[in-house]
């Protein structure tokens, strides 16, 4: 398929989960780039508001294989990736393989499972593949993880902070909200609907991994751009209120992301404001605020807003 054909059935992608879901745009143009760009997405926000829907209808209309893990403080690493059980019929060991043997997985409220099984998923992650008994097994592409986290941790019992290692594995983040009045009648008016409809797949996996290969071959980045998206990161890093700031991975990601963003709107090459729509989706779950400054009410999205109105934007 050509370049026109594959932005073409991004575009019809978006439509088709937006016949099911209601509001969300911006977290859909978000799993849009996450899927072609390769990455994982980190959603922080209020419970009940269709992320599970919306990632089922995603996994759905790309004909992949969806799972949802329930993360709770007895799960064990095993649960996730998978384990091995003794079959009597064959006489041998057989390997079963977990939730993260999917297209798309949803790992609900992850900041319920403990460090140890939290960092059970940074190889799955990062590594795409899962070791299990000295045995490494590739899991299926594309592969996206859409992780949720309770907000206000330390809050609510039986929650683990997410340490910035485990954070820094997601390439972008979202805020979700309550839907506004309007969204939520619309919502209760589609329940039906959306629960008794069959998704038909509008794009294929392997079309999914075509345009993944297109938009890292033809969509151009300038060294001007990719100097911006440094001193953008650097900027950040620089702030005092941070303790830690983001790894080299934030502007990594943000490049990635700019490319599939530029591909979307019909563009070969990232300019500035590719990039700066995306800045607060990678950099502000990158940070460790000190806690005299988080006490004053300073919130990541402050810094990477300071760091937007310093740095020089280029001219392209």
């Amino acid at each position: 398929m050509d370049v026109d054909g594959l932005r073409g059935k991004l575009a019809s992608l978006k439509e088709a989960v937006s016949r099911y879901i209601v509001g969300h745009g911006e977290l859909l143009d978000l799993m849009v780039v996450a899927l072609v760009s390769g990455g994982h997405i980190l959603i922080e926000g209020p419970m009940g508001v269709g992320k599970t829907t919306l990632a089922r209808v995603f996994a759905q209309s790309i004909g992949g294989r969806f799972k949802r893990v329930q993360m709770t403080v007895d799960l064990l690493p095993s649960d996730i990736i998978g384990t091995y059980y003794y079959d009597p019929v064959r006489g041998q060991w057989v390997f079963r393989e977990g939730p993260v043997f999917a297209n798309i997985v949803l790992v609900d409220e992850l900041n319920r499972a403990t460090p140890r099984t939290q960092a059970a998923l940074l190889e799955v992650m990062q590594e795409r593949q899962a070791t299990v008994e000295g045995v490494t097994y590739k899991l299926p592409e594309p592969f996206l993880v859409i992780a949720t986290q309770i907000p206000g941790v330390g809050t609510h019992e039986g929650t683990f902070p997410l340490p910035l290692l485990t954070r820094d594995r997601f390439a972008y983040s979202y805020q979700a909200g309550m839907p506004s009045r309007e969204e939520e009648v619309e919502i209760i008016s589609r329940a039906d609907f959306i629960e008794e409809s069959t998704v038909t797949p509008v794009m294929t996996l392997e079309e999914v991994l075509a345009a993944r290969d297109v938009v890292r071959k033809t969509v151009y980045v300038s060294d001007r751009v990719k100097g911006y998206i440094v001193d953008l990161v650097n900027a950040v890093r620089r702030a005092e209120e941070l303790q830690l700031g983001p790894s080299p991975r934030a502007s990594i990601w943000l490049m990635r992301g700019s490319r599939v963003l530029a591909f979307m709107e019909g563009l070969d090459y990232v300019a500035p404001d590719h990039v700066k729509k995306l800045a607060f989706n990678v950099l502000a779950h990158r940070m460790q605020i000190k806690p005299e400054f988080e006490a004053e009410g300073v919130r990541p999205a402050d810094i990477v807003r300071r760091a937007l109105e310093e740095v020089e934007v280029p001219k392209v």
